[in-house]
């Protein structure tokens, strides 16, 4: 292997590359960057056993080859030289890297090449055109309400599935067993390559998707095992693997917040952060709720710890219904309405220990689930499962 590239050309797709493997801990092979001379590019790859990233670069190959090193070591060393060209090519008996740059020279032991795992190769057919933005976005505002258990199994899961009234919108689910989030959008080409029981992705992965995507168009694609993303110059490929659980029925929560005698409640948001923020500060670990004592045009705020004293505060509110007291905990509510630009929000509560649905005036496809806080005696509660 021989070959001479532009730093600046490969240094964003080795920190990618970089970002997927075991720092230090993982079998050998699985922290090696493999550097693959084809076709007059430099193609680099790496995987944890689950994700796969592949990224192809343009450089001037004088000889073809492939070369596995140790990735995180290669990264650095790269990410320290200046910009300017590099050579990058393998000893007489390829048994090292050896990268030049001017008068730096610099020799890295090759791994065995038997280690090399054949990556998954995006399927052309079907590929579909969306925005990288739009997808980060959507993991944001639901990647939070996911459980972080993988033994969770399907709710440890960002669920994608076609809706079912018709109307041929996608939605994205979040579920953690006492928050639920859902994001609903329009996609007809996505709606169509997605299966008919949708598709599920292990939160786990979701940091490094981020971290690969960018504001640009990307293209998507789904095989029987793995989800596909190559940005929209086909320079870069990522790809992971899809789970296969039974995602619960939350439609049986959601018609909840349409039955008749629900009462319901709307706030300014940034008042309601504020709020719930100082408060907060008399939570303990066995009080971590505020409560909300509900009557029309005003709302009162409550909360009181036998070590922090007692915090009382009123807000205007728009209120309708027979409910007269709710509990929340107070620092999952200021998460959940950090994740709403709305101005004013609204609360439908389905009663004091059942699901309260949460929208924004100006999040028409976004809504999220809390459930309420048992209370039990005047400073303790348990937290109900949903």
């Amino acid at each position: 292997m021989f070959l001479r590239v532009q730093r600046d050309e490969i240094i964003e797709g080795l920190q990618k590359s970089a970002n997927i493997i075991p720092a230090k801990t993982g079998a050998a092979f699985l922290r090696t960057i493999w550097l693959k001379c084809e076709d007059g590019r430099l193609n680099i790859m790496s995987t944890d056993s689950n994700l796969e990233f592949c990224g192809s670069y343009p450089a001037q190959i004088q000889e073809e080859g492939l070369a596995g090193i140790q990735g995180r070591a290669f990264y650095e060393l790269v990410r320290k030289l200046p910009s300017g060209e590099l050579i990058i090519k393998t000893d007489a008996d390829k048994q090292n890297v050896l990268v030049e740059q001017g008068a730096r020279k610099y020799k890295l032991p090759v791994n065995d090449e038997e280690w090399f795992q054949k990556f998954s190769s995006f399927p052309d057919e079907g590929t579909v055109f969306w925005s990288g933005d739009f997808l980060h976005e959507i993991i944001d505002k639901i990647a939070y309400c996911i459980s972080d258990e993988d033994s969770m199994e399907a709710i440890a899961c960002i669920y994608f599935a076609r809706a079912k009234n018709g109307d041929k919108a996608i939605e994205v689910c979040g579920l953690n067993g006492h928050q639920f989030a859902m994001i609903k959008f329009v996609n007809d080409d996505i709606f169509e390559m997605l299966p008919e029981e949708g598709v599920l992705i292990q939160k786990k992965y979701l940091a490094e998707l981020k971290k690969w995507l960018t504001a640009d168009e990307i293209e998507l694609n789904i095989s029987d095992k793995r989800l596909f993303f190559r940005t929209g110059d086909q320079q870069e490929t990522f790809s992971l693997p899809l789970s296969y659980y039974q995602y619960p029925n939350y439609n049986n929560f959601l018609s909840k917040l349409g039955e008749e005698g629900v009462s319901r409640l709307s706030f300014n948001r940034a008042e309601m952060i504020n709020s719930l923020d100082r408060i907060s500060i008399f939570n303990t670990d066995s009080n971590r709720c505020t409560h909300f004592m509900l009557q029309p045009g005003e709302l009162v705020l409550y909360s009181q710890g036998q070590e922090t004293g007692t915090a009382t505060e009123s807000m205007e509110s728009q209120f309708s219904g027979d409910l007269e007291r709710i509990a929340f905990p107070t620092k999952n509510l200021i998460e959940i309405l950090n994740h709403f630009s709305s101005q004013t929000v609204e609360m439908v509560l389905t009663g004091g220990e059942a699901p309260c649905g949460i929208t924004g005036t100006d999040d028409a496809d976004y809504q999220v689930i809390v459930m309420p806080m048992m209370i039990q005696e005047e400073t303790y509660y348990t937290e109900e499962d949903a």
